[in-house]
Formats: structure tokens, C-alpha cells, sequence
């Protein structure tokens, strides 16, 4: 069972620091569950985001979902400002898509998958709705990086990794080179 943001922050020792997290690689069961929404923005949700931003530069990435960190909630993190200046950290609370359109494909990592990349297709544009780490309703209409960014991490908050958006061939290659690499580490 994964622990909820509540017990997880609970458990944290923090001593008023952003604390890096364990972030889950592929095969991991959490990985492939759907999120529960957040239901209540407290300390222990702010903490956790706190944390997941200072993991997600330290990694570093540009996008970090919740359960990317072991906490099933629909949560996630982004940045691109490293790529586009002005965009800002975005903090998405359940998040929701309400409107895509077009199509890009475009050379996607991930941090719970190391070492490998694949161009995915995604929505070149989309209308997008969340709360921010306030309880503000936000809505958000881009295209581009950010785009993708904003798909794939609502992917995990589905259970979908980017390799399940790949052919099934690809998607065995990389089920295979993890099972070989998983075998040599133990």
C-alpha cells in the first residue's frame, strides 16, 4: 500500500528543509496506478510539493508527478523555464485536461525510467484545469514543450508511462533491457 501526502509527510523528518525524495523507477508498482485526488491543501501537501519541486531540480527534470515519489495523489510539478524563460513553476492539483488539439511529436525522457528516450506523440496544443498550491482555480491553455510536459505528467497521474504511448515493439525493448539490467543489480 502507498502511503497517502498526510502519513508521508508525517514520516519525513524535515527540520524546517525541503527534503530530496525517493523517486520510483520503472517496474514499480505505484507507477502504473491510477492517482486519488487531493482532497484537502494542508502543511503535509505543501511540504510534499515543496519537496517534489527540490527533487525534480535535483534530479533534475522538468516535471515530477506525485506518484512518481511513492505518493498516489494527483499532483504534479513543472518546469521548463530551463528551455523557456518565461514560463513559470507550475503547481497542478487535479489537474484536468478540458480541450486538446493537434499533434507533435517530440523526443520525451522520463525520471522513473533512466537512460532511455522516445519520440511520443502527444497534442500539440491543449486547455488545461487545476488548482495551484493555494486552492486557486487555475486554467491554463498552451502548446509546445510545456504541452508535453503537462501530458506526460498527467499520464502518471493515470498510470500511463510515456513507453505505453510506443509501439509494442519499442515497448518490449525497454521491458527487456530493464529486466537484464534489474538481473545484473541483484
Amino acid at each position: 500500500m502507498q502511503p497517502d501526502f498526510a502519513n508521508f509527510a508525517n514520516q519525513m523528518i524535515y527540520n524546517n528543509y525541503m527534503a530530496l525524495l525517493d523517486i520510483k523507477k520503472y517496474p514499480a508498482k505505484v507507477l502504473k496506478q491510477k492517482a486519488a485526488p487531493v482532497a484537502e491543501i494542508d502543511e503535509g501537501l505543501q511540504r510534499l510539493i515543496d519537496d517534489m519541486i527540490e527533487t525534480m531540480y535535483a534530479a533534475p527534470g522538468v516535471g515530477l508527478a506525485a506518484p512518481q515519489v511513492g505518493v498516489s495523489k494527483r499532483l504534479a510539478v513543472i518546469d521548463i523555464s530551463a528551455k523557456e524563460e518565461s514560463v513559470p513553476l507550475l503547481v497542478l492539483i487535479n489537474p484536468v485536461i478540458l480541450h486538446t488539439e493537434g499533434e507533435i511529436e517530440f523526443e520525451e525522457g522520463c525520471l522513473s525510467i533512466p537512460d532511455y528516450t522516445a519520440k511520443v506523440t502527444r497534442a500539440e496544443s491543449l486547455v488545461l484545469r487545476a488548482l495551484d498550491r493555494s486552492g486557486r482555480q487555475v486554467e491554463v491553455e498552451t502548446g509546445g514543450l510545456l504541452s508535453v510536459a503537462i501530458q506526460h505528467e498527467l499520464d502518471h497521474l493515470d498510470g500511463i508511462l510515456f513507453i505505453d504511448r510506443l509501439s509494442p515493439v519499442k515497448r518490449e525493448f525497454i521491458r527487456k533491457k530493464f529486466r537484464k539490467k534489474q538481473k545484473s543489480a541483484d
